[in-house]
């Protein structure tokens, strides 16, 4: 019986099941030794480990939910995850909860969220059935791309003012799904064409908006009096870029390639960048050891956006690229799994969430590394995050659920091709 139980609950591809589960020992090894700060201020040691291993448990209780429906039936929740998604977003945008100057929780129901999160995820379904509804001998409809454009917008849009990383990633990921959708080259060159253009304005209208005083690139570095004293001050162009500060100054930091000496750089003004650039250099290619991190205890966001960096120190050169090896892995068997799918729908939803998925580790490896801009983004399934964390133990339970409906009509199709034979 407990065997039964066991093939019963490990449904679906392998693969897909053995990375995730690295990626979650990697995680729990690596969070609870990031974790110090949090420990020492709250004066548990166990309590981040436990509420992160808390968050994993209910993750995966998800994922097996998730990973038992059937994927035609993740059609019906589209719509209703599109306008909660909307709405939220809207929500967020207007009243959301500061962190580090920016809007991106909400608390509904006693729940604290990032409607983001839910919102990349309705965006992949509603691109999936778009994609699918409207496919031809010879590709995707003209009309999809126009549909695909406009439900992206509802989407994208609310999200650049307070999230410009998250909106980018899912930029990206909409115009890879729009190129594996088979939508036509011609379209997608100029859309391309018209982004490189919005690109420039915005950047100009940043570098325009945005103060010169790199140094105070967010609002907690000033006193509750000045930011009450600047809010009223702020107009329309200020509220909607009241980013812009903080965009400008990661832009003079990323490609300002003045050389500065060791002991000549500035740990207070820089320390993310610093602290992460001495973890990795520490890390003697081999790495210290799972747990004798010392840079933890200086950079901020250790255990979160910078986690990668910790990798690096612990584990080593050989150790981060396993972890990188794990998200390369995923993203090709997800699509060995959507080669499988008879119906288009499952098979791009695959492919979307992989895309969802490896881009944005492959962008936190490169923050953490120096190969992009600082930015707010965590390592899918391995940083400390509650959203993020489930949201993304999801995706995994809906490539479970599309692995296990593609393997059974390949089956039903092999035994029809052996009874005809």
């Amino acid at each position: 019986m407990s065997n039964w139980s066991l093939s019963n609950i490990f449904k679906g591809d392998k693969v897909i099941w053995m990375v995730f589960f690295f990626l979650c020992m990697i995680s729990i090894i690596e969070v609870y030794s990031a974790s110090s700060s949090l420990s020492y201020k709250g004066g548990n040691y166990w309590s981040p480990i436990l509420k992160h291993g808390g968050t994993l448990f209910l993750g995966a209780f998800m994922m097996i939910v998730v990973m038992n429906i059937k994927c035609r039936y993740f059609k019906l929740a589209t719509p209703i995850l599109l306008m909660f998604s909307f709405i939220t977003l809207v929500w967020v945008w207007i009243a959301g909860e500061t962190t580090n100057g920016a809007n991106r929780w909400i608390t509904f129901i006693g729940i604290q969220f990032q409607p983001s999160e839910i919102g990349k995820g309705a965006l992949m379904l509603a691109i999936s059935q778009i994609l699918s509804a409207m496919q031809t001998d010879k590709g995707a409809d003209k009309k999809a791309f126009q549909y695909i454009l406009i439900v992206s917008a509802f989407i994208i849009t609310p999200i650049i003012f307070e999230n410009l990383s998250t909106a980018m990633l899912i930029s990206f990921t909409v115009i890879l799904m729009m190129f594996v959708g088979r939508v036509p080259l011609k379209q997608i060159g100029k859309l391309l064409g018209v982004i490189a253009l919005i690109a420039v304005l915005a950047l100009s209208l940043v570098m325009l908006v945005g103060k010169n005083n790199p140094q105070v690139s967010t609002k907690q570095n000033l006193t509750e009096q000045t930011i009450q004293e600047t809010e009223k001050k702020e107009g329309l162009v200020d509220k909607l870029f009241h980013r812009a500060d903080t965009w400008k100054a990661r832009i003079y930091k990323f490609f300002d390639n003045t050389y500065v000496a060791p002991k000549d750089f500035d740990l207070d003004k820089d320390a993310q960048v610093g602290h992460a650039n001495i973890a990795i250099a520490s890390s003697n290619v081999v790495g210290k050891g799972p747990g004798n991190s010392t840079e933890r205890d200086f950079l901020s966001q250790a255990f979160s956006d910078f986690i990668y960096a910790i990798i690096i120190e612990e584990i080593g050169i050989e150790g981060a690229a396993l972890v990188a090896l794990l998200y390369i892995v995923l993203l090709f068997r997800t699509g060995k799994i959507a080669n499988k799918c008879e119906n288009s729908f499952p098979a791009f939803l695959a492919m979307g969430i992989s895309f969802l998925l490896v881009t944005q580790a492959l962008f936190n490896m490169a923050v953490a590394v120096g190969l992009a801009p600082v930015t707010g983004q965590p390592l899918p399934l391995i940083s400390k995050g509650g959203t993020s964390t489930i949201i993304n133990c999801i995706y995994i339970g809906a490539l479970l659920s599309i692995s296990r409906f593609a393997k059974q009509r390949s089956e039903e199709n092999e035994s029809k091709k052996t009874d005809q034979q």
